[in-house]
């Protein structure tokens, strides 16, 4: 699900959940505690990346929909605690964008500090609106603080997709590489800023971030009940529905996953 390698003071944590790395609640939880021991270990800075042809193509839509709200009150919580998990790892995270990153993809690697993308056909975006469903307060915060304003309404809006190219140009991601060079690449920067001491780094990234880690915690008592409630609603849950049966149109097999929110 999640295979961990250790190059130098660097751990890589690549997400291996079938074809498109779609998020699920064992994903989630997995993720939680890849992190957890990753914080506990003498590594100076993680890679996190994906594998084939997507980095994570999302929530799995087909999970909710079977699922039904005792699913969504597993499932919600488990997001927000992972994302703000990685938001706020208090050591240098890289994300290597092998593929696809759409919607909680795309969240997570704009939840990691600096974010270096395959050059090719790879997609990065957040069409939860044109899904039907709203961010919770954590995936909000995190695409806000990393994309430029006058990016927003495109981004969140619209739910534009952007190749490699448009992504750069738009500043979501940092670099465009060869993607035979991509891990190589991402272990580079991340050796940079593992040669940071590391309670200089985890200050400054504390003030980075800790405006949008409160503001998501203040909206968590009351706007993340509200995401909850939206997302296992009749009209929304119909309106996922209609979108997977419209994009992924073939269920598939339950190991394999299927994403996009």
């Amino acid at each position: 699900m999640i295979h961990t390698e250790q190059v130098g003071s660097v751990t890589i944590l690549r997400m291996e959940h079938g074809k498109v790395n779609a998020l699920d609640s064992e994903l989630l939880e997995r993720l939680a505690t890849e992190l957890e021991k990753a914080e506990r270990s003498p590594a100076r800075a993680l890679v996190l990346t994906g594998s084939g042809r997507s980095f994570s193509a999302g929530v799995d839509l087909w999970r909710v929909l079977d699922g039904g709200e005792p699913y969504l009150k597993r499932f919600v919580p488990l997001l927000r605690q992972t994302l703000t998990q990685l938001f706020a790892f208090p050591r240098p995270v890289v994300a290597a964008i092998n593929g696809h990153a759409i919607a909680g993809g795309c969240v997570l690697a704009c939840a990691c500090d600096y974010r270096i993308i395959a050059a090719g056909t790879a997609r990065l975006g957040v069409p939860e609106l044109r899904v039907g469903v709203p961010f919770p307060s954590i995936a909000f915060e995190i695409v806000t603080s990393v994309a430029p304003t006058g990016l927003l309404s495109r981004l969140i809006y619209l739910g534009e997709l952007f190749d490699p190219q448009e992504a750069a140009q738009s500043r979501l991601v940092d670099e465009i590489v060869a993607a035979d060079g991509l891990l190589a690449r991402a272990r580079e920067v991340a050796d940079h800023l593992a040669a940071i001491p590391p309670e200089t780094y985890r200050v400054t990234k504390q003030q980075l971030r800790e405006p949008a880690l409160e503001r998501a915690a203040r909206n968590a008592k009351t706007v993340d009940n509200e995401v909850e409630r939206i997302w296992g609603s009749e009209e929304v849950t119909a309106a996922i529905r209609a979108y997977m049966e419209k994009t992924v149109r073939k269920r598939p097999p339950a190991s394999e996953g299927s994403a996009r929110s």
